[in-house]
């Protein structure tokens, strides 16, 4: 019988991966994993650094979480919300209200980040058309913006190396540099008759590279849309659920949007879950006579599948159980000084962070030699998973982390760097390495 990494490279495509340098690679394929560790077919440890990408809050296999998931086998697993409802969906979207920014009062479940935001534009548009405005069809994106890779999502998105090869397909949107409210004004009263919503990531720009917007922007904008009667969308599938500090990054600048995009941490990082909050104001502009035509005819299979509703009221009450908060606001102390040690390396250019998001853009280096996945490549031989973005180094602990765990993460990290840019590091083990930890230390990449 053929081994799992050969029926791998047989059969699977894997996302945003060159498949070609794929083969060469022996990576781990995991099989289980408990708390902040994940665990190979080979019985070696690693840290789950980036949170699964980005989503997994309180850790994996966390009890109450799982106990939660049980107890909807046990009734139902999926059911439409076409013409039906269930509890799972009601309690969540009341429980989703009661924490998000005031004046959102409807909840429209999908299922990723992507559909999130595709749902947010297509309810802009939509509300437009129907509310006396036809005119207001374009949006106002950030340069260097990611919501997602359907058509919509990427068409608002501003990433030229994954969005520029499907530019014939898109709607075009107007730009605004990030962090410059002068800039957006600008954008704003050449076309503000004209466009329909400001769609941004609040505080931090994820996937670009952990840009992060200096303190009043976010307010700035939120102004700025009330000035020239636009809406303004929040995408927060990464930086909502505690990753910046608070449930929302919106609440740092006492903002609220007209919609805002979650996923991601939604289900505590389980199960594929997403949802679009609206003003009451929007909803009721869907409102009307069958033969009117008004309603938003959008829908997805699994939109509300009771499975993911169930683990995110579970994830939910981790939170309150658990003071995940706080214990945000203790790791982001924390990892101010465990990152101090790379500002003395040469080819560090810059750390960008906020709360628990960090990115280090290592510079001197050509694409060819693609620094960030070498620093991966060094931290999975001592024991830790984390992601690149081009020459950038992502860190994305979960906001449950233990410190020592956070310690011994950035320590691997730090290390790593040091071994790809030949820098010096002299950091000590944070906490003792288990048995199968150590003996990942010595295994050489391919």
């Amino acid at each position: 019988m053929e081994d799992l990494a050969t029926l791998d490279r047989r059969y699977l495509w894997h996302p945003f991966t060159q498949q070609r340098g794929w083969i060469g690679e022996d990576a781990p394929i995991i099989t289980r994993a408990e708390g902040f560790t994940l665990y190979d077919t080979e019985g070696r440890a690693y840290i789950d650094g980036v949170s699964s990408l980005w989503c997994n809050v309180h850790g994996h296999r966390h009890p109450g979480i799982d106990a939660a998931i049980r107890e909807q086998l046990d009734r139902v697993a999926h059911t439409t919300m076409l013409g039906l409802t269930h509890e799972p969906a009601i309690r969540l979207a009341q429980r989703l209200i009661e924490i998000a920014p005031p004046g959102l009062s409807r909840v429209f479940y999908s299922d990723s980040g992507s559909t999130a935001t595709e749902i947010a534009v297509k309810i802009a548009y939509q509300h437009w058309q129907q509310a006396g405005q036809p005119r207001r069809t374009r949006f106002v994106s950030l340069r260097e913006a990611y919501h997602g890779d359907t058509i919509g999502s990427v068409s608002v998105g501003g990433i030229d190396l994954f969005h520029a090869t499907y530019r014939p397909l898109l709607f075009e949107t107007l730009k605004a540099e990030p962090g410059d409210a002068d800039d957006l004004r600008r954008v704003l009263e050449a076309h503000g008759e004209e466009v329909a919503a400001v769609i941004m990531e609040p505080l931090v720009q994820g996937a670009a590279g952990m840009i992060v917007h200096p303190p009043g922007y976010l307010r700035a904008v939120r102004e700025l849309c009330d000035e020239f009667g636009t809406l303004l969308i929040c995408d927060e599938v990464a930086t909502g659920f505690g990753r910046t500090g608070r449930m929302f990054a919106c609440e740092h600048e006492g903002v609220t949007p007209d919609l805002l995009c979650l996923a991601k941490g939604i289900s505590g990082g389980y199960l594929p879950l997403a949802a679009t909050l609206t003003s009451e104001s929007l909803y009721a502009s869907f409102l009307g006579r069958h033969d009117e035509f008004k309603t938003f005819f959008h829908g997805h299979t699994f939109t509300g599948n009771p499975l993911a509703c169930a683990a995110a009221i579970a994830s939910l009450d981790a939170f309150d159980q658990d003071d995940v908060l706080a214990n945000v606001t203790e790791l982001d102390r924390l990892l101010e000084s465990l990152l101090e040690p790379l500002t003395a390396m040469p080819r560090v250019r810059e750390i960008r962070r906020r709360g628990l998001m960090v990115g280090i853009e290592l510079s001197g280096f050509e694409p060819s030699d693609r620094s960030g996945h070498q620093v991966t490549l060094a931290a999975r031989r001592r024991g830790a998973i984390i992601r690149p973005l081009g020459d950038v180094v992502v860190l994305m602990p979960a906001p449950a982390m233990d410190a020592d765990t956070l310690r011994e993460l950035v320590r691997i990290t730090v290390d790593s760097i040091a071994e790809v840019t030949g820098a010096t590091s002299h950091i000590e083990p944070a906490v003792e390495a288990p048995a199968a930890l150590g003996a990942n230390t010595e295994e050489t990449a391919r």
